[in-house]
């Protein structure tokens, strides 16, 4: 199981410092999925830099020191460090980040504290299956990679991309690779994109996992004779305080395209061909559609003193409002209003997904 983005903004760590169960209320309502799964990603778009960083720089990210430990216990078990905010707090960021998330048995992806270290495929296993994982970035906001002896973050290079995968497949079962590239808030992948994914596809990447437009990007299976590559250009925000003013009677529905996520689940099923050889093949793929539930206005107009960002799970939650629905009396106006307009919400940010990832992919 795959998602996207883990934005640590001030107040997303305001909603988690307000909660009873701290950082992991932020996706209490998605642990089913991610602890269901026997592999789970995500891109960790901050360091966890306490020590040796600091906090509230204006789009310098840091998250708290809880982090590392909330999302173990949650269910994820690999990282990626290699994005455009991974020298958010300079080269000991990216050493501290690395320290506290192994600490806590994360598999950090793309980042090391030297070059070999970052290049090097971090190999899983999992029921019988050695997967290896490589994360690249195509975009930085500081690039300390020139630092002689430094810690390194990995860029994307398209042949040596391609070099990496032939080289992981030599190691391991099947190979993910996570790719932070694109352009922010846009659908659709850039051609440069899809020539790198088909690229990686001819080289044997079996999934490739595209982060950093903060919005949802297509789903595709490419092809590269017998061999298929799910490629996902961009799984959205997982969690983050951003389009935090939508209201869909408001704005219009791209107003809230930020708010939206996917949980990119599949099975990776080795088999024995004709010839007696055996091949790992990419089943089942399917997108649950994710929404960061977000109070800001209600707190801004005094109707709430507790900051709430949630992510919830779309189909889960409008199944419970209907529920809820169902047994609520018809003199309790407020609380029927409040869950019809959270089902409205829901299926129109599924819709939404369904038209941005191809309708072959959503759940409903």
């Amino acid at each position: 199981m795959a998602v996207g983005d883990i934005l640590m903004h001030c107040d997303v760590q305001r909603s988690a410092r307000e909660s009873e169960t701290g950082l992991r209320a932020l996706w209490e309502d998605v642990e089913p999925l991610i602890r269901g799964a026997d592999i789970a990603f995500a891109n960790l778009e901050t360091p966890v830099a306490p020590t040796s960083g600091v906090s509230g720089l204006p789009f310098r990210f840091n998250a708290p020191a809880e982090l590392p430990a909330a999302l173990r216990a949650s269910g994820f078990t690999v990282l990626s460090t290699a994005n455009n905010h991974a020298y958010d707090q300079g080269a000991a960021g990216v050493l501290e980040t690395l320290r506290r998330l192994r600490a806590e048995q994360l598999v950090p992806v793309g980042t090391g504290a030297t070059r070999p270290e970052a290049e090097q495929p971090q190999v899983v296993e999992a029921k019988g299956l050695r997967v290896a994982f490589l994360g690249f970035t195509d975009l930085y906001n500081i690039n300390l990679n020139a630092k002689a002896g430094g810690p390194w973050v990995r860029a994307l290079d398209p042949a040596a991309a391609a070099d990496a995968v032939r080289a992981a497949r030599a190691q391991a079962d099947a190979v993910v690779v996570s790719i932070h590239w694109g352009v922010e808030y846009q659908h659709e992948p850039l051609p440069r994109q899809r020539e790198v994914a088909q690229r990686l596809c001819e080289a044997g990447a079996d999934l490739i996992l595209g982060t950093h437009p903060h919005v949802l990007q297509p789903v595709e299976m490419l092809r590269s004779g017998p061999h298929r590559t799910l490629v996902a250009y961009s799984l959205g925000n997982f969690v983050s305080n951003q389009d935090r003013m939508y209201l869909p009677d408001l704005f219009k529905v791209d107003g809230g395209d930020s708010r939206d996520g996917v949980a990119l689940q599949c099975r990776l099923v080795k088999r024995r061909l004709a010839d007696g050889s055996e091949r790992v093949t990419v089943e089942d793929p399917v997108c649950e559609p994710l929404w960061n539930l977000n109070n800001w206005r209600e707190v801004m107009s005094g109707e709430a003193k507790r900051r709430v960002i949630r992510v919830l799970w779309v189909n889960s939650a409008i199944a419970a409002a209907r529920d809820q629905l169902r047994r609520l009396g018809d003199g309790d106006r407020s609380a029927r209003t409040s869950a019809q307009n959270l089902i409205n919400t829901l299926e129109l940010r599924r819709e939404r997904a369904t038209e941005t990832l191809g309708a072959t992919y959503v759940r409903r």
